[in-house]
């Protein structure tokens, strides 16, 4: 059997980046080179009916060995990794037997994985960790679900022995732009419930995750050349610069944790004839999103009232809802992920996503979903590592769950 470690070093060998400014579905043709390759693996593993779709979606199904009905189960994982650094020519370190200090990733570049910086390195003193070589990131979200739901597959069509029920597996494109299942056929995925095995550190298990919305505010401006612009320029620049000065400074996600929410600015340009904002907002209570949404508004209606209507467009769009409503019905497919966990020797560490997952928007399309850890930290940048170990560890609680939900 390869091991899952060598799947992830092959996977994460593919750029996989989504682009959110492309339409396309998926977002850019170079998931479906691996997306593909994960059909042709199933295929060779005996797995007959994996297929892809026209929007980059695998499905396939491990046929139950067992005589009496059980629960549907599937498991999910998403191939393309964040656009937020370069995803192309990873070259994963392996750092066995790991010392518990610093690692130098580029001594060239000067950087380096600090404790300092990352103090939870500590904890995994004597494992083998595989880090990026600080140019580009690794790719273990979610490249490390991928290659873990896959040695999955591979221990069970190799085992048949073990008994298990019927279960589903899946692969998405597009997460990391917030587009991962938006056309995601629930029905003919089948699954009665699943998991996403797209989680952080070791022990993860994830059943809230933020309520989420996007605004994109258009300045348009009026450029006067400077030595007569008194009373009449209006610079595009400056007035965004106002509005964002109006947004509670404690409220942007540097200075927020736990359950508080947030607006984070992620992109802003302009000259002084043209400006533009956008931002994601976030709280894990839906009243709480609502409120800072009808803030972020107000302050825009305070400037239009300061410089016209011409002068802005304004526009604010939900994205994602927090899975608890959804999976609170069914808690007894998080209470089979806990008991899988302790089976494993592992620790639940059970607290609200700060982010999104595929899973919160399949829960509300019909498939309680929720987040399980994948074992690494630091994602989308130069400094993101994972451990050997963490990743065998989502192996078996991925078994037990199999073998929980096997029973009579």
């Amino acid at each position: 059997m390869e091991s899952v470690t060598d799947k992830f070093l092959r996977y994460v060998s593919y750029d996989t980046q989504s682009d959110d400014e492309s339409v396309s579905q998926p977002s850019t043709a170079k998931q479906l080179i691996l997306l593909n390759l994960l059909v042709d693996e199933l295929r060779a593993l005996g797995i007959s009916d994996a297929r892809i779709d026209k929007y980059g979606y695998v499905m396939a199904t491990v046929p139950s060995n067992i005589e009496h009905a059980t629960p549907v189960v599937g498991f999910l994982a998403h191939v393309d990794t964040s656009p937020d650094m370069p995803g192309a020519n990873v070259n994963p370190q392996i750092i066995k037997d790991y010392d518990g200090g610093d690692i130098v990733l580029n001594k060239e570049k000067n950087v380096h994985l600090s404790v300092a910086d990352f103090p939870e390195m500590k904890d995994y003193k004597g494992q083998t960790l595989i880090t990026t070589d600080g140019t580009t990131l690794l790719g273990a979200d979610d490249k490390a679900g991928v290659a873990e739901i896959m040695w999955v597959v591979q221990y069970l069509q190799t085992h048949p022995d073990f008994k298990h029920g019927t279960l589903k597996i899946g692969f998405t494109p597009d997460e990391e732009i917030g587009r991962g299942v938006v056309k995601f056929d629930v029905a003919k995925f089948g699954a009665d419930y699943a998991y996403t095995f797209d989680g952080g550190p070791i022990g993860e298990l994830e059943y809230e995750n933020f309520n989420a919305a996007s605004a994109q505010i258009r300045i348009q401006g009026k450029n006067i050349h400077p030595g007569y612009a008194k009373n009449r320029m209006l610079n595009a620049i400056i007035i965004a610069m106002e509005l964002n000065a109006l947004l509670p400074p404690n409220q942007r996600p540097e200075h927020t944790s736990d359950y508080e929410g947030f607006y984070l600015l992620v992109k802003i340009e302009g000259t002084v004839e043209n400006a533009e904002l956008q931002y994601i907002i976030r709280d894990h209570d839906r009243n709480g999103l609502e409120r800072k949404k009808s803030y972020l508004k107000s302050c825009v209606e305070l400037l239009v009232q300061k410089y016209g209507d011409d002068v802005f467009y304004f526009v604010m769009c939900d994205q994602y809802y927090n899975m608890r409503e959804k999976i609170e019905p069914h808690f007894h497919i998080v209470e089979t992920a806990r008991k899988a966990m302790e089976e494993a020797g592992v620790m639940p560490l059970i607290k609200p996503i700060r982010g999104g997952t595929d899973g919160a928007r399949l829960s509300y399309m019909g498939l309680p979903c929720p987040n399980i850890f994948a074992g690494g930290h630091n994602f989308h940048g130069k400094y993101e590592f994972i451990p050997v170990e963490s990743m065998e560890k989502a192996c078996e609680v991925m078994i037990n769950i199999i073998k929980l939900t096997a029973k009579k």
